[in-house]
Formats: C-alpha cells, sequence, structure tokens
C-alpha cells in the first residue's frame, strides 16, 4: 500500500526544512519506507478536499489504504508503531520514547513556536521590545532543561528513537534565534540527528520540491 503525505507546494520556510512534512518524510526515510507527496497551495489547504483530511487546514496528513491521519506526532507513532526502527521493543523504554515524543510537542514545540511567530510578525510593534526578553525566557527554561538530561548523552534515552527525532525537528527552529549557543550539547545533538542518513534523504527531498518551485516562478 502506497503511503502519501501531504507537503506545501511552496513552502514559507525557503526549503529549510522546517515545516511538519519534514518530520514525516525523516521517519519514512528511517524505517526504509517508499512514500509519495501530493503538494498542495495555501488556497487548497482550506478547501473542503483537504479539509476532510484535516479539518483545521494544515499540512502533513498521511494517507495509507483507508486510513487518513492528521498531525505530524500521531504520524510518527503511527509510522513507528507499524515499522521497525524508530521505538525500542523493551516495553519501558518505548513508553518512555513516546512520553518524550509527547514532550517535544507539547512541552518544548510551544514556546518556540511562540517566540518565532512573535519575531516573524510582532517586530515592528511597540510591545515586542518589552515581550521579547519574556519569550525567550520561556524558551531558555524549556533548553536548560532539556540540556541537563540529555548531558553528555548521544540520545534522549539509550539509541536514536522518534522522539530524538521531534526534540531535533522542534530544536532546529531556534537556528536563527540565537539561543541554541549557550548549549553546546544541544547544538551537538541536532547535529548528529541531521548527520543521520534519513535526515539528508528526507531533507534533500523537501529542498528539491522549494527549489523547483523557485525555478517555475522564476
Amino acid at each position: 500500500m502506497t503511503i502519501t503525505i501531504t507537503a506545501f507546494e511552496s513552502s514559507p520556510d525557503r526549503g529549510r526544512g522546517l515545516a511538519r512534512d519534514m518530520r514525516v518524510r525523516w521517519a519514512l526515510e528511517e524505517v526504509g519506507q517508499p512514500y509519495a507527496c501530493r503538494l498542495v497551495s495555501f488556497e487548497a489547504l482550506k478547501q473542503p478536499g483537504h479539509r476532510r483530511l484535516n479539518p483545521f487546514g494544515q499540512i502533513p496528513t498521511l494517507e495509507e489504504g483507508d486510513l487518513a491521519l492528521f498531525e505530524s506526532g500521531a504520524i510518527i507513532l503511527h509510522i513507528a508503531g507499524q515499522h521497525a526502527g524508530l521505538l525500542p521493543a523493551e516495553a519501558n523504554a518505548r513508553a518512555r520514547a513516546i512520553a518524550w515524543m509527547f514532550a517535544a510537542l507539547n512541552s518544548v514545540e510551544p514556546p518556540i513556536v511562540e517566540l518565532s511567530m512573535a519575531m516573524i510578525v510582532e517586530r515592528d510593534r511597540p510591545w515586542f521590545a518589552a515581550r521579547l526578553p519574556m519569550l525567550q525566557d520561556r524558551v531558555r527554561a524549556r533548553l536548560k532543561a532539556l540540556s541537563a538530561f540529555l548531558g553528555e548523552a548521544d540520545w534522549l534515552d539509550g539509541g536514536f528513537s522518534a522522539a530524538d527525532l521531534l526534540v531535533v525537528t522542534v530544536l532546529r527552529r531556534l537556528e536563527s534565534s540565537g539561543l541554541l549557543p549557550d548549549y553546546p550539547n544541544l547544538v551537538a545533538y541536532i547535529a548528529r540527528g541531521e548527520a543521520r542518513p534519513a535526515y539528508r534523504r528526507a531533507f534533500d527531498a523537501q529542498l528539491a520540491v522549494f527549489a523547483a518551485a523557485s525555478k517555475g516562478s522564476g
């Protein structure tokens, strides 16, 4: 059964791999599952056809036979449950990895996204200068806790897992924030994730979409 995912026809991140389809691409590459990618425009995201797949008009979605899923975390958990390579076999280790998947999306990502969006859409507002330190401190609190937990380990809990995949992709959103250099073990952690062959294949695939879109509009 062919897996089909959706991605932006023209991604606002300009090919940097920050859109959430990158997470799903990486997961599928890690488990060696081929997939097709259906590109959607911003207008198509809001149409009934796509809303049937994702009620909120977002990407990514996954279709496999009669199954349709939305939300990148749910999609990756499904992939990890169906194919070896993203979750430990031992029950307790598996449970810890899933807990970290939830932590990536519920504890680590929200303050990072809030900071990122403020830097994009609020920079020229009169309150931005006063609000920025608060947003940065919220992110630093998460980074400090994550850095302390990771310590000198390569991955969060033993071998690489879907938890690391999600945490790395979340942390990559901070690469232009100036906050990461204070946590060298997290910088090295991101680099280890980006060095994985499956990550490189996924990144190249999504970058090719941006390159094609840029060529078509040039």
